[in-house]
């Protein structure tokens, strides 16, 4: 299972950069890189919150789940 972080096409849709949507959010720039990069265990839902009131989107329109691939052969 993975999770597929995309905030990156919503601060390109709103026209954000990475310290002013920090700013706006309230966490720092290298949590939103945390964040961008697929590196972060764990979402607070406080953060969630944010990301989704300062974009003004769902959460799906941020996370999105991908299956693993089936890497047994038979």
């Amino acid at each position: 299972m993975a999770i597929v972080v995309e905030l990156d096409v919503q601060l390109a849709r709103h026209n954000l950069s990475v310290g002013e949507f920090a700013d706006a959010v309230g966490i720092t720039p290298a949590n939103i890189a945390v964040l961008k990069n697929g590196r972060a265990k764990a979402v607070r839902f406080t953060t969630l919150d944010a990301i989704c009131r300062t974009l003004g989107c769902q959460p799906g329109d941020v996370l999105r789940w991908v299956p693993d691939e089936d890497t047994d052969d038979g």
